[in-house]
């Protein structure tokens, strides 16, 4: 891909981006303010994080790979539901992560 045609891609998505939240001005109030719109709203992140997570937890390029990220991320679920502060959630991930890697 020539340089110039990534730039050209860069630019024209920012512009369509900017575009986009410029239309959201126009959206009227009342629309904003339906209940049911505020719920679904409300879940776009965190389903958006969850797929996110998937995703680097079980995809290389266009393969489904079970490896250390998998353990890592059991570890980190697991952590949680047992209700540990954060930095202990992170740290069991990396250690269960990084010692499934070692050992395999």
């Amino acid at each position: 891909m020539s340089s110039l045609l990534t730039w050209s891609v860069m630019l024209g998505t920012s512009v369509a981006c900017y575009a986009i939240k410029l239309v959201g001005y126009l959206v009227p109030a009342r629309w904003l303010a339906n209940e049911r719109l505020q719920r679904v709203n409300s879940l776009v992140p965190v389903v958006l994080l969850s797929a996110l997570v998937v995703a680097q937890t079980l995809a290389v390029r266009t393969h489904v790979v079970l490896d250390h990220r998998l353990a890592g991320v059991a570890a980190a679920v697991a952590t949680l539901i047992a209700k540990a502060p954060f930095p202990v959630v992170v740290l069991s991930a990396a250690l269960v992560s990084a010692l499934v890697y070692r050992l395999h």
